[in-house]
C-alpha cells in the first residue's frame, strides 16, 4: 500500500508532456502557448495583462516554437544550445536570454527580434520611460525566465495509439507523447471512455505496466 502511494506521488510530480501539434492548437491571443528549449509555456495571462504593441510579436508566435528568439547562457557566460539545452537549464547550469547579433551597419550587438521588439526588451535608443528593472532588477522577471508560465515539457515525438475496448469493440486512435506513461495516456483516453480506469490494459493478451511508457512495455510504434 505504501509503495502504491509512493508511485502515485511520483506520478503527480511528473511534468505534463505536450506534442508540437498540441501547442500549435493554442495560437490566438486568448489562448496563447509557445515552446522554447524543450518546455511549453502558457502566455495567455501575460498577453491579457499587457495590452499594446509589445505583445503583438508574442501573439504572432502563438502556437510555435520560439527557441530561435533566445540563447541558453551558462553561469560562466558561455552560450549554449542544442538537444541538451533543456536538460542544462533544468539542472540550473544555463539561463534563457534574448538572442543577440552584431548589426552590420553599426557593428554593435543588438537584440535579434524576428517579429519586432517584444515585451521586456529595452528600446534600441535611450528611453526615459523604460524601466530597466524589468530586465535586470529584483522587482520583476522578464517573461521568458518566469517559470510561472511553464506548464510542461515539449515531447520529442508524438505517436499514434489505437485503443480497443474488447467488451464493446469500441476502437479509438489517439495521439500521445512517447514520454508518457500508460497511466498518463489513460488520462487522455478518458474523454473517449469515462470507465477507462476500471479496465485492465493489455497488449496481445499481456497486462501492461501503467507506470511505464509504451516503449518500456514493449509496445511497438506502428505509426513509424
Amino acid at each position: 500500500e505504501e509503495m502504491e502511494e509512493a508511485k502515485k506521488q511520483q506520478q503527480q510530480k511528473r511534468p505534463a508532456y505536450f506534442s508540437s501539434e498540441e501547442v500549435a492548437e493554442h495560437n490566438v491571443s486568448s489562448d496563447c502557448w509557445v515552446s522554447y528549449f524543450g518546455k511549453v509555456y502558457d502566455l495567455t495571462a501575460l498577453v491579457a495583462d499587457n495590452k499594446g504593441v509589445l505583445v503583438q510579436p508574442i501573439i504572432k508566435a502563438a502556437g510555435q516554437d520560439i527557441s530561435h528568439w533566445f540563447d541558453l547562457v551558462d553561469d560562466d557566460g558561455d552560450g549554449g544550445d542544442g538537444d541538451d539545452g533543456g536538460e542544462r537549464k533544468k539542472q540550473g547550469r544555463a539561463r534563457v536570454t534574448p538572442k543577440l547579433y552584431v548589426d552590420a551597419e553599426t557593428n554593435l550587438k543588438t537584440f535579434y527580434l524576428p517579429q519586432g521588439r517584444y515585451l521586456h526588451i529595452p528600446p534600441a535608443g535611450p528611453d526615459a520611460s523604460f524601466d530597466m528593472s524589468e530586465i535586470d532588477g529584483d522587482s520583476s522577471r522578464p517573461w521568458w525566465s518566469d517559470d510561472r508560465y511553464c506548464i510542461g515539457k515539449l515531447s520529442k515525438r508524438a505517436r499514434k495509439v489505437r485503443i480497443v475496448n474488447t467488451l464493446t469493440s469500441q476502437s479509438d486512435e489517439i495521439s500521445v507523447c512517447e514520454e508518457e506513461t500508460l497511466a498518463e495516456i489513460r488520462e487522455r483516453y478518458l474523454k473517449f471512455n469515462a470507465h477507462a480506469k476500471s479496465y485492465t490494459w493489455k497488449h496481445l493478451g499481456r497486462p501492461l505496466d501503467m507506470d511505464k511508457t509504451m516503449q518500456a512495455n514493449g509496445v511497438p510504434d506502428v505509426s513509424q
